[in-house]
């Protein structure tokens, strides 16, 4: 899987928020812009999807900006590349058995595979919140480090 530019800029502007959530007051596009050094007019569209899938909440006019509309160990990182991406699959060929997938010699079979590694990465994503990266950003003993399981993982089925 690759997550895309807005898949990491949505991740990396959420993860400000968290960071940022005591400060009073929502936090403008252009902080985050700052903070984070991403582009602003994308930065603006990435947060209007986020808005859309519920993620964060806006205020609009002089103080407003952007929050989380929920706390950061509700949200994860599924979640944030889901709402900028789209459903998180390994491809888009469809599913076995369905609409005539299985008509060619093997293509069942991998199909079932490739639906096996969407459903693998859809998991990992998950079990990785918000408040996991607050943790790690802040340098906390407390953070889990799944990727390193995941990876041992990974290598071990080679």
């Amino acid at each position: 899987m690759k997550v895309s530019t807005r898949g990491d800029y949505a991740s990396r502007a959420l993860l400000s928020l968290a960071l940022h959530a005591e400060d009073p007051g929502p936090t403008s596009v252009k902080d985050v812009a700052d903070r984070t050094g991403l582009p602003q007019p994308y930065l603006e569209q990435i947060l209007l999807a986020l808005k859309g899938a519920g993620l964060v909440r806006s205020k609009r006019g002089v103080g407003g900006g952007y929050v989380l509309a929920r706390k950061p160990d509700d949200i994860t990182l599924a979640q944030i590349v889901s709402a900028v991406d789209g459903p998180i699959v390994a491809g888009d060929f469809g599913l076995p058995h369905e609409n005539g997938a299985c008509e060619h010699e093997g293509q069942c079979v991998l199909l079932a595979v490739w639906e096996s590694v969407g459903e693998h990465m859809r998991k990992h994503l998950n079990s990785f919140t918000l408040e996991d990266m607050v943790k790690r950003a802040r340098g906390s003993d407390e953070a889990p480090d799944d990727t390193s399981d995941f990876i041992h993982d990974e290598t071990a089925a080679r």
